[in-house]
């Protein structure tokens, strides 16, 4: 089921108030906005609302012997990833950027937030449609650079639809095919990054992959391997 709003602050809080309230939000219900003026992104950064862009978001509960909800980032890609693959003509292509981002070479298309209440976790996903913003410190595209821009309504039934499947892949299989499903997804091996939260010297290396639990592999320019389970990851010059 989709719900959609003209307008209201943050498709993630009221979600999150409905929660709190004790109303029981059926998986598989989505809370879709036209305009959010008070969306966000990691790090508490406001997320853009161009006309005809998607911004919704939906909840998972979690259930014994789920696999961990931080993982869930990766369904939620994998979903995203489905839905706009199609849409991007070669030799352009859509690529997972770990944990939550959807990119078109080095620009940003897609974000993906996690939040957790009580039992449940939100999932809140803001994708670039129609427009993007003009941002002073990262590269950002809408899928109208590649054609017409798809009917909002129309991704966000796709969207569901692709998310309950990685949802029921996810429960039913564990992560061992999520993971290798996400890796044939995502930026190449090798692929440069620095790893660090704002006003962080970064962790600079290579895409290496991602482990069993689906963290971040990052190896390192003396050889080594490093575990990143966190983090703000950006594509790095070579």
């Amino acid at each position: 089921m989709i719900e959609t709003v003209p307008v209201t602050g943050s498709t993630n809080a009221d979600l999150a108030r409905r929660l709190a309230s004790g109303e029981r939000i059926a998986e598989g219900t989505w809370l879709v906005a036209d305009r959010q003026d008070a969306g966000r992104g990691r790090q508490g950064r406001t997320w853009f609302d161009g006309k005809g862009n998607f911004m919704g978001s939906t909840v998972v509960h979690r259930l014994p012997g789920d696999p961990p909800g931080g993982t869930i980032a990766l369904i939620a890609g994998l979903a995203v990833h489905e839905v706009v693959s199609p849409l991007v003509p070669p030799p352009h292509r859509a690529a997972l950027k770990w944990p939550n981002d959807v990119m078109i070479g080095a620009a940003k298309l897609c974000g993906i937030l996690l939040e957790g209440s009580g039992d449940a976790i939100i999932v809140g996903i803001g994708a670039n449609l129609a427009a993007a913003p003009d941002l002073p410190d990262r590269a950002t595209v809408s899928l109208a650079a590649f054609g017409p821009a798809p009917d909002r309504d129309a991704f966000a039934a796709n969207l569901a639809r692709s998310f309950d499947r990685e949802l029921d892949r996810w429960r039913t299989f564990g992560l061992a095919p999520l993971v290798n499903r996400w890796l044939s997804a995502g930026h190449p091996l090798g692929t440069p990054l620095a790893v660090g939260e704002p006003g962080e010297t970064p962790l600079t290396g290579e895409f290496a992959g991602l482990n069993e639990q689906g963290a971040l592999q990052l190896r390192l320019s003396d050889g080594t391997t490093r575990t990143v389970h966190a983090g703000e990851v950006r594509l790095a010059a070579n």
